[in-house]
């Protein structure tokens, strides 16, 4: 029988998620990154949907990116959530780093929504 590996990352995002939880005032920001891309999307938990979706491989976003895989993507990105996320009436949000430390691309994705305007 073969043993599930966990990585650290997974253990920190599962303690995370007990404690975060979005509804439709406030929903949850979660940010995906992966080598080449970055996602984020807009969750309300109660009800299961996503109200926002963004990520670097969509036709918005590649066009004012060459790569987007490093900061200057993350904080396009981030600028771009926060856009949409105003346009639908949300200001507030909580953020949902996916078990990810507060650096690089994440920091700057964050730093770049709040600028822009939401709020946490």
């Amino acid at each position: 029988m073969q043993k599930k590996l966990i990585t650290q990352r997974e253990i920190r995002h599962k303690r995370l998620r007990k404690k975060i939880i979005g509804t439709s005032t406030r929903p949850r920001l979660c940010v995906y990154r992966s080598l080449k891309n970055l996602s984020a999307q807009l969750i309300n938990d109660t009800d299961g949907k996503t109200i926002v979706s963004v990520s670097t491989f969509s036709k918005d976003s590649k066009s004012s990116v060459k790569c987007g895989g490093n900061v200057e993507a993350a904080v396009m990105l981030g600028k771009l959530t926060a856009e949409k996320a105003k346009e639908k009436g949300i200001t507030q949000v909580v953020f949902d780093k996916g078990g990810r430390f507060f650096h690089g691309r994440i920091k700057a994705f964050a730093e770049s929504a709040r600028k822009t305007g939401l709020v946490f």
